[in-house]
């Protein structure tokens, strides 16, 4: 039986637990029909995600023909190109293209520049208000902060930053077929920078992630001309939508919760755990990309055939009460947090430590800047876009309420600031 379920509507997004726990009720793994996918299989437990994420020789991101799960046949050429990165490779393409990028991902690297990203967060907080009061928090700083911080660790100019935003919010507007083919002019765009990029470090030189995906191809590495596109394009879009929406959530999270937000800043130094229970409540993103099963299988007592397709619901992993006590609560001390908001197995999410970074950095600099930042509106005028497998607030209006400002005598105060009527 095919189980109907609208994954972009609002009620779904603004309480995905309970949309999951009647999902759950009807299996493991449930046949239902996905925006721009068709029909599909979905997990909807914590073991039969990872069942699938870490069972490659089963379950394949890859049709037979080689082509890419979910790429339909009058596509254009420049999306086969973009698609056809890291994330949906199988072994051992997989491996050999993601250990060219992995030295500069490791934690060493990523805590090193910590202090960076947290000038460049203190920075934006600053600047919140700098133009209009109330302000989106999405656009003024959630989104601008991975955008920086990846395009600077990529070696790509800060004057093309708003290119960038644009193409963001291309992506993250992804609704429908209109919507889509609106995605695929921004996809040919982004393309034809990304190709103009890498031709001036391969003439210029350069700094950054760019510049050493050059002397690999110099050197005579195994990666192709397409490939280094594809490689850039998923750094920088993969290294920045999630985190966008992974720090946009958890303020909204805290502004409507006065309890956690007073428990957090009693003590930054919990920053850390409360991140990782953004990731697992929050869940930005939602599912995996579709996967084809290569032969008959089992998932947890559900047969899935040869040619069936499958996708696993990482926010549904995420709330199964068989791995968390009370899922449907968000408990910032949570220990443990077995959340899979990274996925598993070969796929695990290369960037993990540079989103745990930005997200605590982002949280941090924004409410001790702000300490009395407020909603600019009730919760629930708050929005989320309407883009499947990707939990994204459109806007959040905040307003700064109160403003933390050094005294003559070195010592921090509260001084409210006056608003004309």
């Amino acid at each position: 039986m095919t189980v109907r379920l609208d994954f972009t509507s609002e009620a779904f997004f603004r309480d995905p637990p309970k949309a999951i726990a009647t999902l759950r009720m009807s299996g493991p793994v449930v046949a239902t029909r996905f925006p721009l996918v068709g029909d599909v299989w979905i997990t909807t437990t914590h073991d039969a995600t990872a069942q699938v994420l870490k069972d490659g020789a089963t379950f394949t991101l890859r049709k037979e023909d080689g082509d890419v799960a979910g790429l339909r046949w009058w596509m254009p050429r420049y999306v086969r190109t973009i698609a056809n990165n890291m994330l949906t490779m199988d072994e051992p393409d997989h491996t050999r293209l993601r250990s060219i990028v992995d030295e500069a991902f490791r934690r060493r690297a990523i805590v090193a520049m910590e202090p960076r990203i947290r000038a460049i967060a203190d920075g934006l907080a600053g600047e919140l208000f700098a133009n209009e009061d109330p302000a989106d928090l999405v656009q003024r700083y959630a989104r601008i902060l991975p955008l920086a911080v990846i395009s600077e660790l990529l070696g790509l100019p800060l004057a093309d930053r708003p290119k960038f935003i644009a193409w963001a919010n291309a992506m993250s507007s992804l609704t429908n077929v209109v919507s889509f083919f609106r995605l695929l002019f921004a996809f040919r765009k982004m393309r034809a920078y990304l190709e103009r990029q890498l031709q001036i470090a391969r003439a210029q030189g350069g700094e950054g992630l760019i510049a050493e995906l050059i002397q690999v191809e110099r050197e005579g590495g195994q990666i192709t001309p397409d490939e280094m596109v594809s490689m850039v394009f998923l750094l920088l879009a993969a290294g920045s939508e999630t985190t966008t929406h992974l720090i946009s959530g958890s303020a909204y999270e805290l502004l409507r919760s006065p309890g956690l937000r007073d428990w957090l800043e009693q003590d930054w130094s919990r920053v850390g755990l409360a991140v990782e229970e953004f990731l697992r409540f929050v869940s930005p993103v939602q599912f995996s990309k579709p996967r084809y099963v290569r032969r008959d299988v089992e998932i947890e007592g559900v047969r899935l055939k040869k040619g069936d397709r499958v996708m696993v619901m990482l926010a549904a992993a995420n709330m199964d009460p068989a791995m968390h006590d009370r899922p449907e609560r968000l408990d910032l001390e949570r220990k443990p947090n077995r959340h899979v908001s990274f996925g598993t197995g070969i796929h695990f999410c290369l960037g993990h430590q540079l989103a745990r970074i930005e997200a605590a950095c982002a949280l941090e600099a924004l409410f001790v800047r702000w300490p009395k930042l407020a909603l600019a509106v009730d919760p629930a005028q708050v929005h989320w876009r309407r883009r499947p497998g990707l939990r994204a607030i459109a806007k959040l209006p905040v307003t700064p309420g109160g403003l933390r400002a050094a005294a003559s005598d070195g010592t921090i105060v509260d001084r409210s600031l006056a608003r004309a009527d």
